[in-house]
């Protein structure tokens, strides 16, 4: 199938990420939120981010002004209908990925193919719910989209091979490199980095360090880019928890258990930059460690 136009649902850090590349790409985007306030957030994000690639030489002005006139935007779900292509990059929350499949379905072209971004949930389980579980799998970009390279595809127990070949063929346009990952929890990425993590916040939980030096000794020690408490911040921690609550369920093995301290910083609301507080306080001029 030849995919000229590409739905997204969900015009968050990754939606608008995913949209944005694949406009710069040749794509026809039309992106989806609930909120009209999302969706102008989404384009002004999209705007600033290819103004940056542009006084970096890396797109001409005419490639970011082309780029936008590619991306429209929708309030209803139902208008992603006619797409070639749609990327699911809602919340991490099985329940509502379900839902948006279950109210896209009859308004498909029968050669629609469905894919989620979803970082951890099955796609065997999300294509079930779906009438075309042959054409249905993962399609996970890594944040943010604009800059890795690397996009996880990952087939379901049914996925065809030319369902694939499509993907892998958009990955490719795209200028990044496909890494395929077999339909277990949290795929290659997260389930080694989530654990990672969990483990950071463990060290940090139990008193071994503070934020602080946890983070300088894995970016010195390790020549990390930057310190695991720091990445679970940019991620989002409720998205860190959701992803370690799918690897211990799923994965039934203790070592997988989310640290309490974790599950704390969600219940308080403090979710990483997105909140403005997380292992750090985000508010003023620098960072400042919370713990």
């Amino acid at each position: 199938m030849d995919i000229k136009s590409v739905g997204v649902v969900g015009a968050g850090q990754m939606g608008n990420g995913i949209a944005h590349v694949l406009a710069v790409a040749g794509y026809d985007v039309l992106l989806n939120d609930i909120s009209e306030d999302n969706l102008s957030r989404a384009l002004a994000q999209i705007d600033k981010n290819l103004e940056r690639q542009v006084s970096r030489e890396k797109i001409t002005a005419e490639d970011k002004a082309a780029a936008l006139a590619r991306i429209k935007t929708t309030l209803k779900l139902t208008d992603l209908g006619p797409s070639d292509l749609i990327i699911e990059a809602a919340t991490e929350r099985e329940t509502v990925k379900t839902a948006i499949f279950e109210d896209l379905l009859p308004h498909l072209k029968p050669e629609t193919i469905l894919t989620s971004n979803t970082s951890s949930i099955s796609i065997t389980r999300l294509a079930s719910r779906t009438d075309r579980p042959e054409k249905f799998m993962g399609f996970h970009f890594m944040n943010p989209v604009p800059v890795m390279q690397l996009v996880e595809l990952i087939r379901g127990i049914a996925t065809d091979e030319p369902t694939y070949q499509a993907c892998l063929k958009v990955v490719e346009n795209l200028g990044k490199t496909a890494a395929s990952a077999e339909d277990f929890p949290a795929f290659i990425v997260n389930r080694i980095l989530m654990p990672m993590i969990n483990e950071a916040v463990y060290t940090l939980y139990e008193g071994v360090g503070s934020v602080k030096s946890i983070d300088e000794s894995m970016k010195l020690g390790a020549n990390h880019p930057m310190g695991p408490l720091e990445l679970a911040d940019f991620i989002g921690l409720d998205t860190c928890l959701a992803i370690m609550n799918v690897l211990h369920d799923g994965l039934a093995d203790t070592k997988y258990r989310p640290c309490p301290l974790l599950t704390k910083y969600v219940e308080a609301g403090w979710l990483g930059r997105k909140t403005q507080r997380g292992f750090y306080d985000y508010r003023g001029e620098t960072p400042v460690p919370t713990r």
